[in-house]
């Protein structure tokens, strides 16, 4: 039933990187924790979320970006392809490299404003809660706040670490850890989604 409501606003063809720009396609944004580095083909939150919500879901991650790179590719990998949702998920290789918190601050605010600015709808996903360990040092909710955006909360809390969880590089989840990942942005995105057909059929009502 969720599909076939989404089928007016969304274009179904399946998970493909090389793609030709898709008029209100999602596209997922980030680095490796979006790419799916660690997990076997079609098991990467990604795909499981695509797979969950019949939908397309365009796999925009890069192995090693920072806030600073993927705001520099935002263009090109996001903005030019005029989506109708982003999901946002960076930060992790900002901690690993020791970048500043104000200017992790400032990177991700403006990738979330710029894509909102494109008309977009933004589900902003945190790394976590725990301020020692999160590169925006509690200032995503905020952000997803001003921006009108979705928020979801320390994605990696509780199981990040564990071996049962990770790859064999100690480093990226493994299918297990991506699942959970799944799991806590699947309720998020369900609800962006439909606020974002909801308001597509009203506009398409307002034109006619």
């Amino acid at each position: 039933m969720f599909a076939v409501l989404l089928a007016v606003a969304l274009a179904v063809s399946g998970c493909d990187k090389t793609a030709p720009s898709q008029p209100n396609e999602v596209i997922a944004f980030g680095d490796s924790l979006v790419s799916g580095v660690g997990t076997t083909s079609g098991n990467s939150f990604v795909s499981l979320l695509a797979q969950r919500l019949s939908i397309d879901i365009r796999n925009a991650g890069f192995p090693g970006d920072t806030t600073l790179s993927a705001k520099l590719r935002l263009n090109g990998s996001v903005l030019s392809r005029n989506p109708r949702l982003v999901i946002v998920l960076l930060g992790a290789n900002d901690l690993f490299i020791g970048a500043p918190v104000a200017d992790s601050v400032s990177n991700i605010t403006s990738i979330v404003q710029q894509i909102r600015a494109k008309g977009a709808k933004v589900v902003l996903v945190g790394l976590t809660v725990d301020a020692t360990l999160d590169p925006f040092q509690g200032a995503l909710p905020a952000i997803a706040s001003q921006t009108s955006s979705s928020f979801v909360p320390g994605v990696l809390d509780g199981w990040y670490g564990d071996p049962a969880y990770m790859a064999a590089d100690g480093v990226h989840p493994n299918n297990a850890g991506h699942k959970i990942m799944a799991d806590r942005i699947e309720p998020v995105l369900r609800t962006a989604l439909m606020s974002s057909q909801v308001a597509a059929a009203a506009q398409f009502v307002a034109s006619r």
